[in-house]
Parts: C-alpha cells; sequence; structure tokens
C-alpha cells in the first residue's frame, strides 16, 4: 500500500516537474521572441536614425565650408576685421578648431552614446568640426602651402558625397534589380560631374588663383 502511494506521489511530482518545464519553455521562447522584436526595431530605427543624422552632419558640413571661405575672403579683403587667432605670433588656423571639435564630438559620442535631440546636435557639431578641418585639407595634407589650394575644395566635394550616401542612399537589404540601372546611372553622372567640376576647376583657378594667392600674400598670416 505504501509503495502504491509511494508511485502516486512520485508520478505527481513528475508531473509538476513536466509542467513546470513547459512554462519554463514558453516563458522562455516569449522572451526571446520579445527580445528579438526589440532588437530588430532598435537596429530599425538605429538604420533609419543615422540617415537623418547624416543629413544634419551634410548640412552643417556645407554651411560651415561656405561661411568660412567667405569669411577667409573678407579678411584678406580688408573688407571686416581680422578675426585669425595668434598665440606667440603663431596664427592658428581654424583646422586646429576642427581638429578639437572632433576629437570632442568623437569622445561624447562614445562615452554618452547620444539619443533624440542631443545626437541631432551631435551630428550638427560633427558637421561644423568637419567643414573647418576639410576646408583647410591642403593645408595638413602638404604640411603648409597657400589656403586656396584646389585640393581642400576637392576634399569637400569628396566627403560631401559620402555624407549624401550615408544620408540619402538606399540600405543593401532594400536594395533591388530594378535598383540596378539607377545605380548604374548614377555613377555614370558621378563620373561626369567629377570630370565637369575638373575641367572648371582648373579653368577657374587659372583665371582667379592669382588673385587669391595676391590677396593672400598681401594680407596677414
Amino acid at each position: 500500500m505504501r509503495s502504491i502511494n509511494l508511485v502516486d506521489e512520485l508520478q505527481s511530482k513528475s508531473g509538476r516537474i513536466t509542467e513546470l518545464c513547459k512554462t519554463e519553455r514558453s516563458s522562455a521562447h516569449s522572451l526571446n521572441s520579445i527580445y528579438t522584436k526589440i532588437m530588430n526595431s532598435e537596429h530599425h530605427l538605429t538604420r533609419e536614425t543615422a540617415h537623418k543624422l547624416a543629413r544634419y552632419a551634410l548640412f552643417s558640413f556645407i554651411i560651415t565650408f561656405i561661411l568660412a571661405r567667405v569669411f577667409v575672403f573678407l579678411i584678406m579683403a580688408d573688407s571686416m576685421p581680422n578675426l585669425y587667432c595668434f598665440v606667440g605670433g603663431t596664427h592658428v588656423h581654424h583646422l586646429n578648431y576642427g581638429i578639437f571639435l572632433l576629437a570632442s564630438v568623437g569622445g561624447y559620442s562614445v562615452f554618452r552614446r547620444p539619443t533624440g535631440r542631443k545626437a541631432e546636435i551631435t551630428a550638427l557639431l560633427y558637421g561644423v568640426a568637419m567643414g573647418l578641418t576639410f576646408d583647410e585639407f591642403g593645408m595638413w595634407l602638404h604640411l603648409g602651402g597657400s589656403y586656396w589650394q584646389r585640393v581642400s575644395v576637392d576634399a569637400v566635394i569628396v566627403v560631401s558625397a559620402l555624407f549624401g550616401l550615408v544620408a540619402f542612399a538606399r540600405t543593401l537589404r532594400r536594395f533591388e534589380k530594378r535598383h540596378l540601372w539607377s545605380f548604374l546611372i548614377l555613377v555614370v553622372a558621378l563620373i561626369g560631374f567629377a570630370v565637369v567640376i575638373n575641367v572648371v576647376g582648373n579653368r577657374l583657378g587659372d583665371v582667379v588663383g592669382p588673385t587669391l594667392h595676391d590677396l593672400e600674400s598681401a594680407s596677414s598670416p
């Protein structure tokens, strides 16, 4: 009789254990499903956010480059006060401001991981830093030389194109066969644009270049 009761008790406990295992499996499956949905949602938001932030960076990058060129020209032409920074008689070029700002923005992005409005402001500051730095790309590439080097403008065009690709191009997962012809047309158009820019830039440099160099030589360092 005792053995029968013992068997019944063991069977009851076994049934409870089986039910608990099923419950735990179901809970684990549910948690895994929820986690997968959250991760997919985060990846989607991250991808969409990257496009948006790239547009902010592109905007501030181009605006900074244009303003820097305008201010430098006006200063050299004595049409506005000299805003250059001198330390011990050394002219601190604005590419240094861009480098320090890039270091600050990069450190903040890595250690603070900004989101929302803070991420948008960070993207704008990143574009400003890139604009200040690449506006004088030729000077830090050649460790000197004229401010009006052609290579600086070329570098700005390349960086703008990269920002534009991140901001507006489709992701590879959404790239379909019907987009292939559009992609090829875009490549041909970009090559043609590069050729036109190169020819026009050379002609413009021949016409305006000497005047800008003379203006730079006559102005303060």
